[in-house]
């Protein structure tokens, strides 16, 4: 399934998912740039849970360890990552932006990408491969955008065998098969292999996103505004 858009109208413009979008954007920009020195760019500037757990035993709590976490979120690797989370962001988080105000939306979503990174540090504290994309903080967008507006419709692009349709689903269907699909396959990668999230795709970052999504939202929403009210229900 892929949303192409949602039924609710934003009440203000979102600056901050819109900056968000071009930050992303110029940073991969710049990736494709740098031609044989991508590799090492992504090693320094990619969240790798084997380094962070060095450098904390090592010095502690250093603030420079830190850095990867959020340098991470900016980082993606290929056109369809970068295509297909932006894309998410885009349909997902003006309307959370709308709730929260500009300057809690891009706290929030920069905490929910730091409870990503954490949750996949959790899932494999020894991986040596760097954790990259702005997927965990997007999966805590989508973590708010269940609980503020369960039923709007998200018009989906569904293909079933060799026919596509475009279908209207709810929201709380559409994202909570989403998350299902992230937790089931992190707890498959999990299980299944000897040296779990050591490449591929960092489900448990999706899965940790979306929950810290969850938790901050009761910190981070501002009260109901009428419309919003009467479409989130």
């Amino acid at each position: 399934m892929f949303p192409l858009k949602d039924d609710i109208p934003s009440q203000r413009f979102p600056v901050v998912t819109l900056w968000l979008i071009i930050v992303n954007v110029l940073c991969f920009v710049y990736q494709l740039s740098l031609g044989q020195e991508l590799e090492a760019f992504v090693m320094a500037h990619g969240f790798v849970p084997a380094r962070f757990a060095a450098e904390q035993a090592e010095t502690g709590m250093s603030l420079a360890s830190y850095i990867p976490i959020f340098s991470a979120m900016f980082l993606h690797g290929g056109l369809l990552h970068v295509f297909s989370n932006l894309w998410m962001l885009w349909i997902f988080g003006d309307n959370v932006e709308d709730r929260m105000g500009h300057g809690r939306y891009l706290l929030f979503y920069l905490l929910c990408g730091v409870g990503a990174a954490f949750a996949q540090f959790w899932s494999n504290p020894r991986a040596q491969v760097p954790m990259i994309g702005a997927s965990g903080a997007i999966a805590g967008v989508l973590g708010a955008y269940v609980f503020l507006f369960p039923r709007a419709r998200i018009l989906t692009f569904v293909p079933i065998f060799i026919l596509f349709y475009l279908v209207e689903i709810p929201a709380y269907f559409f994202i909570g098969f989403w998350f299902l699909l992230q937790f089931l396959q992190g707890a498959v990668q999990q299980v299944a292999m000897a040296r779990p999230a050591e490449g591929g795709v960092a489900w448990w970052a999706h899965v940790g996103g979306f929950v810290t999504g969850v938790l901050l939202l009761y910190f981070f929403k501002r009260g109901n505004g009428k419309k919003a009210g009467q479409v989130g229900g």
